[in-house]
């Protein structure tokens, strides 16, 4: 029985599996939450950054001391080995801001490694020094073994999350904050402590381009679109200029080479030429378009990638997901904490030594130093003496004279006695008014004296941290648009199969991996499917194609007989927008209805046709014409026009059409130097097959163009672009930095060489561009002389200057006291066809 009482007892004490990796595993990821993968939303670091500048602190003579030491140091702050301070620290020295380092510390464009902890060296920064320590005003608590003290968290008086970003991933939760510009982190942080609005946006030490339209002040669901410079070298090399944020130049060419293999692109070499400056060499394959090939480096590869912030803090021992703009808030009023309380201690320590400074001199000024002479029973007796001897002067003090206080004074050497000098006490004493004066003044004026402190870091750091992330508005790239046509797509018209592994079949078109095929057939069934090795779209197909997207151009004529009323119909229609491996009928969905003829026209043409009817039909005319010019472009769904009741034998092509659509209009989205057909930006002009634009350049030259949408132009370079009409003459006003004067000249383009670039203003490193226009009669206003009083002069450019060469070098019209030239007259306006107005450009 005894024993039965036991058994339920121990029974009582088990403690299941389950109930132990429950709070084991809490505590786990507790432990990963707060003490290794999230920052503090006090100092902005995490633990190891923490313990490895407070190890670097207590190092710090003024020399580099080797990395392999600091971590020796750290270890006895963190108990997580060598290897993880050393990547906490080597992060840290890369992003220049709190370590100033010495050797191969290595390099975040290339991804290089930093040489080994024994063979590299470290300091704190003088900006670290000024900004994150003082031992008066941080909190400590005891290190993981109980041997020494460590921060809890830094005093540190700047936004330093999110001038260093942070990333971490711990248990179930993670974070990612991008860094941000130093000079704009402080400039928010006046902003914010005036009560002023201020916007932040992340800067990467690599450079770049950042699209924030979706940044979501860093947020979760925010995004932001990095991409890296790349410039045109000639028309078969390509110069990418930096690499994006998180890639290296490495990963960056092994993204390009994979995009060649899998036939998104077609390079010939890729070679990395990085030293000081990033520069990876892009060698182009024959006969490939540049443009092109720069949307789908965007498009396919590392040169554009996209980041997804996630700002999540320690606040009060708990993970909290905070915006951008309220990190740098609670950094502002910390800082602004952090200095009050710095006051407070050194008007604290001002007081104490006014006091004493005070009591020395009523010591000796008033002889009371002479009790030290007397004969006394005991020591006690001559404290208690000197306190009485006080009596009379301790209304003139500002507290109680403490036993310490007295004990003090009687500890004077007889050497500092004998050289007292009042007059020199009482100037000490004035200087300590002063200063409590001054802090009482800075206490009851705290926010424009951390304005001041953070005026003063901008003017000791700010020179050389200017923004290096260009902020910029990117275009959307259609993949399917800048593919290269890397396979073959193939038809059985009789089984009904496309694919590309169809190779012995009949050819259709060369396409790429991402294309859509738009399959007609003979019973009126239309469907667009994804290219793929073999798929079965319906036997009898009259017509195979690529399908474009919203592709309002391409034009379907087509004639079909009713399987119901044997009535034929003809229509035109198109086809923009369907839903993927849907079948769409055009006709009116009778069963035995057919298609009697199709064509594709890709820019509207609208043939002639002859319908030829039964020889048994009732008609008394067998044979007749049918325009298409006179059907009008509907919806695929459309019935169409009635052709005629009798039944037809056959439909023929007779005579070929002209296009019944206008001219492409086109536009120039200046945000993003792109063209477009959605009405974005400047209207060029309605455009047909050999059109041409024409872009004027700040460097003084012209280029001409064609109209494709995949054209990329330079906003911050590109000053003027129109339709090219060559009787049309250009007035140009440029800048000879040579002769210091500015010139002008009128000319016609002479040239029709596509896509050079030809200089029409004289040669010269310094000479730009100032003016450019193709009015038929420019008026310009010029001033000179002195900003605050110019003189103004109005000059008809089309009476002043004489038509010339475009070679030639023009007339001075003004010199060196030249300030601005503004066009006075506007363009003659020229009405598009839908109303629109075509003018000035910029």
């Amino acid at each position: 029985m005894e024993d039965q009482v036991q058994s339920d007892e121990s029974l009582h004490n088990v403690i299941h599996v389950g109930g132990m990796y429950e709070n084991w595993f809490l505590d786990y990821a507790s432990y990963v939450i707060l003490e290794r993968a999230v920052p503090s939303i006090e100092d902005g670091l995490k633990p190891v950054q923490r313990r490895i500048l407070h190890a670097m602190k207590e190092m710090d003579d003024g020399r580099y001391n080797k990395a392999a030491n600091i971590i020796g140091q750290t270890m006895q702050y963190h108990p997580h080995g060598d290897a993880s301070i050393t990547d906490a620290m080597v992060n840290m020295g890369q992003k220049e801001l709190l370590i100033d380092t010495q050797g191969n510390w290595g390099d975040i464009r290339t991804g290089d490694s930093a040489a080994a902890a024994r063979y590299i060296e470290a300091r704190p920064s003088k900006f670290a020094l000024d900004i994150m320590f003082n031992p008066k005003t941080t909190q400590w608590q005891l290190s993981y073994d109980g041997r020494k003290n460590e921060p809890l968290f830094l005093p540190v008086k700047f936004p330093l999350l999110l001038a260093q970003g942070a990333e971490g991933i711990a248990v179930g939760l993670s974070t990612k904050i991008l860094p941000h510009n130093f000079c704009e982190l402080i400039d928010a942080s006046i902003k914010y402590l005036r009560g002023k609005k201020f916007e932040l946006y992340p800067d990467f030490l690599t450079g770049g381009m950042i699209d924030v339209a979706n940044y979501n002040d860093g947020r979760r669901g925010g995004k932001v679109r990095v991409r890296a410079h790349i410039e045109e070298r000639d028309k078969k090399t390509l110069i990418v200029k930096d690499v994006p944020y998180g890639v290296t130049t490495t990963s960056l060419m092994e993204s390009i080479v994979k995009a060649n293999d899998n036939g998104k692109i077609k390079i010939k070499k890729v070679i990395d030429n990085t030293a000081k400056d990033v520069e990876v060499e892009v060698q182009l394959a024959p006969g490939i378009s540049p443009d092109i090939t720069i949307d789908a480096l965007y498009a396919f590869t590392d040169c554009e990638v996209s980041i997804s912030p996630n700002a999540c803090v320690i606040v009060d021992d708990k993970p909290k997901f905070i915006g951008v703009s309220d990190l740098l808030r609670e950094s502002a009023e910390f800082t602004k904490g952090l200095l009050q309380r710095e006051l407070q201690i050194k008007l604290g320590e001002l007081e104490e030594k006014w006091h004493y400074t005070s009591l020395e001199k009523i010591f000796f000024e008033k002889g009371i130093y002479k009790e030290l002479e007397q004969k006394h029973k005991d020591w006690e007796a001559v404290i208690a003496a000197i306190d009485k001897a006080f009596g009379p002067y301790k209304k003139l003090l500002k507290r109680e004279i403490a036993r310490e206080d007295i004990l003090k004074l009687t500890e004077k050497p007889v050497r500092r006695i004998y050289r007292l000098d009042i007059n020199e006490l009482n100037e000490q004493i004035k200087g300590i008014e002063a200063d409590i004066k001054q802090v009482k003044h800075d206490l009851a004026n705290l926010t424009d004296y951390t304005v001041a402190y953070y005026e003063n870091l901008l003017k000791k750091y700010g020179k050389g941290r200017e923004r290096k992330t260009e902020i910029k508005t990117f275009d959307t790239i259609q993949v399917q648009q800048v593919a290269i046509a890397n396979t073959k797509i193939y038809v059985n018209r009789e089984d009904g199969f496309i694919g590309t592994s169809l190779k012995k079949d009949e050819f259709v078109a060369d396409c790429s991996d991402l294309d859509n095929i738009i399959v007609f057939r003979r019973d009126g069934k239309m469907l667009v499917t994804k290219v793929a090795d073999k798929t079965f779209v319906g036997k009898d197909i009259i017509h195979v194609d690529v399908f474009r997207k919203n592709d309002e151009r391409m034009t379907y004529n087509m004639v079909y007989v009713d399987g119901k009323s044997g009535i034929s119909f003809a229509k035109r229609f198109n086809v923009t927008g369907i839903t993927r491996d849907k079948e769409y009928d055009l006709t009116k969905g009778e069963k035995n209805s057919k298609v009697l003829y199709f064509t594709a026209n890709a820019n509207g043409e609208a043939e002639v046709v002859s319908v030829k009817l039964t020889a048994n039909s009732a008609a008394r005319i067998k044979e007749l014409d049918l325009y298409f010019e006179t059907i009008a472009i509907k919806g695929r769904g459309s019935m169409g026009n009635q052709v005629t009741k009798y039944p037809v034998r056959a439909v023929k092509f007779k005579e070929k059409g002209v296009s019944t659509l206008a001219g492409i209009k086109i536009w120039y989205d200046d945000a993003v130097g792109r063209l477009n057909t959605d009405s974005r930006g400047l209207y060029v002009g309605s455009f047909e097959n050999e059109d041409k634009i024409i872009v004027f350049y700040k460097n003084g030259t012209y280029e001409l163009t064609n109209f494709e949408l995949t054209n990329r132009y330079d906003p911050e370079e590109a000053v003027y672009i129109e339709k090219f009409n060559p009787e049309k003459i250009v007035s140009a006003i440029y800048f000879d930095s040579d002769k210091k004067q500015f010139n002008a000249k009128r000319f016609k383009i002479e040239t029709l060489t596509m896509n050079n670039k030809f200089s029409f203003i004289k040669e010269g490193a310094k000479n730009y561009l100032e003016l450019v226009t193709t009015q038929a009669e420019p008026v310009v206003l010029i001033k000179t002389g002195k900003k605050r009083d110019p003189e103004e002069e109005e000059v008809a450019l089309h009476e002043y200057l004489e038509v010339t060469g475009w070679r030639t070098v023009g007339t001075r019209i003004a010199g060196e006291d030249f300030i601005s030239v503004e066009l006075l007259t506007e363009d003659e306006e020229e009405e598009t066809e839908d109303g629109q107005v075509q003018g000035e450009l910029f």
